[in-house]
């Protein structure tokens, strides 16, 4: 019988050990590869925020990072805008004087906007080389202005061209032109909008408010 024992144990042994071996094998080659995916998730995070930040990805914070001269100014643009709508809708008539110096007004900004992304693209070393692609961009808005301008006669079919100028410009802005600050592009996204509606509000006020003309001032 104890050579009959140690006979099962000598056959059984070659057999279980190399079990043994490979269960313990297994789990250490278990924690190598949980440990290096948890680094690749956590490497793919921050490539996905680098890779964001290199698009010129932006929030609205990132206005406190603005100058005051150039917060201040821009946002002080916008009462031009702003006051032909509230002005018609105060005394609920619509002026087509005032609805045509805001239109003017727009196409203006629209063209200086074309000439800041030309601006942009000229100095030596600037993310934006001085290319087709840029400088065609910066006429572009020009060309829209113009075009808004020479629609005196339908002041309707002005303020559409001088909003698809303002979107159109933002788009380059926002995706085309490289190296512009994230508080630029936010401060840009917030005047195009309110210009934008404040458009749409003139165009709304023609539609359900009696068109009235500015008196002269007779001497």
């Amino acid at each position: 019988m104890a050579e009959a024992q140690l006979l099962f144990h000598s056959q059984a042994s070659p057999v279980l050990k190399p079990h043994r071996l490979t269960s313990t094998n297994r789990l250490l080659s278990i924690r190598p590869v949980s440990w290096s995916a948890s680094r690749l998730c956590h490497g793919d995070s921050r490539g996905t925020s680098e890779r964001a930040d290199s698009k010129g990805g932006f929030s609205l914070r990132a206005l406190t990072q603005a100058p005051k001269p150039a917060l201040y100014l821009g946002f002080s643009g916008l009462i031009p805008f702003l006051s032909a709508p509230l002005l018609m809708a105060a005394t609920q008539s619509f002026y087509p004087e005032l609805a045509y110096a805001q239109m003017v007004y727009g196409a203006s900004i629209v063209s200086f906007l074309g000439g800041a992304r030309w601006g942009f693209a000229i100095p030596a070393g600037s993310p934006a080389q001085p290319d087709w692609m840029n400088l065609g961009n910066s006429v572009a808005p020009s060309l829209l202005a113009w075009l808004a301008l020479l629609c005196r006669d339908n002041i309707a079919e002005g303020a559409l061209v001088v909003i698809m100028g303002l979107g159109l410009s933002l788009h380059y802005d926002l995706t085309l032109l490289p190296g512009y600050p994230s508080w630029f592009k936010a401060m840009r996204t917030i005047l195009t909008l309110v210009a934008t509606f404040s458009l749409v509000a003139t165009l709304t006020i023609k539609n359900f408010c009696s068109e009235k003309k500015i008196k002269k001032i007779q001497k």
